[in-house]
């Protein structure tokens, strides 16, 4: 969120949760992206807070409280208060419960692939509408078609950007894989380590698609305990989703800290595994000539 309108995210925070009988007089940021995290003292509450033209909370609060009812690992509405988007000086707010940290440590993949194992479980009992993840590459695509969105972007990344999301796509249809709602980006950001468990949150990116989708966003070391995968299918997805998240950096209105430096670590990891395909492939022509 631009540093400008946090002050103002912040108060209206405040005052949605008091004026529900919730003491708040205090805030820490948990998170800042396109929408405002913060923990609410001393209610200990969670609020999220987006410019009232930019959200999709109201979609968030109804799949949360189901995947909730469906037992699924979520971090669910704060349930002192009615579950629904306040608004407040232009922002729209909604409050979560807070669920307390669990001791640092590392958190072994196994944990984490079993919790996107009982997600994934859940969200196939939830019928909602969701966009599909080609939507979501599609708004990549626009990025690299437009040089003025992206500036920055020289010819030849560009081209190796543009044809990366093109070429995976069409490689992913043609396998033909098996759809379902996903989270979207169950990144380790999105997932809270807690003393009630591993925890999902932000399901703002919501869409259809395979499952390989949504481990492309986790750690490697996770899809190694996830039942079930095409490794085929999830290299594609991977690459796709380094492409996507690359694109998204070059963006001229792209606010994240350090963004460029990380898009050129990705550009580089994207040609190597480029180089590294073509040559598989044509190792294999020299088998079977």
């Amino acid at each position: 969120m631009q540093a400008t309108e946090a002050p103002r995210a912040v108060a209206a925070a405040l005052r949605t949760a008091s004026s529900l009988g919730l003491p708040a007089d205090d805030a820490v940021v948990l998170h800042d992206s396109n929408k405002l995290t913060l923990r609410l003292l001393p209610c200990d509450t969670v609020a999220r807070v987006a410019p009232e033209d930019q959200h999709v909370a109201g979609f968030e609060l109804d799949l949360a409280q189901r995947l909730a009812a469906a037992g699924s690992p979520v971090a669910g509405p704060d349930p002192r208060v009615d579950p629904r988007v306040y608004e407040a000086d232009g922002y729209a707010v909604t409050l979560w419960t807070w669920h307390e940290p669990a001791p640092a440590g590392a958190i072994p993949p196994a944990d984490v692939a079993g919790a996107l194992e009982r997600l994934h479980a859940g969200m196939r009992t939830v019928d909602v509408p969701a966009p599909h993840f080609t939507d979501r590459v599609a708004a990549a695509q626009r990025l690299a078609a437009n040089r003025d969105l992206t500036p920055d972007l020289g010819d030849a990344d560009r081209e190796l950007l543009a044809d990366t999301l093109r070429g995976r796509v069409r490689s992913i249809r043609e396998r033909g894989p098996a759809e379902q709602l996903l989270h979207g980006e169950p990144h380790p950001g999105n997932l809270l380590t807690t003393r009630d468990g591993l925890l999902f949150v932000d399901f703002e990116t919501c869409c259809r698609g395979p499952v390989e989708f949504d481990l492309a966003h986790a750690p490697d070391e996770v899809a190694d305990h996830y039942p079930g995968l095409d490794p085929g299918l999830l290299h594609d997805c991977r690459l796709l989703m380094l492409a996507m998240i690359t694109m998204w950096r070059w963006d001229r209105n792209d606010q994240l800290p350090d963004g460029r430096r990380l898009a050129a670590e990705w550009l580089a990891q994207i040609r190597d595994a480029q180089i590294r395909d073509a040559q598989i492939r044509d190792a294999q022509i020299r088998d079977v000539t």
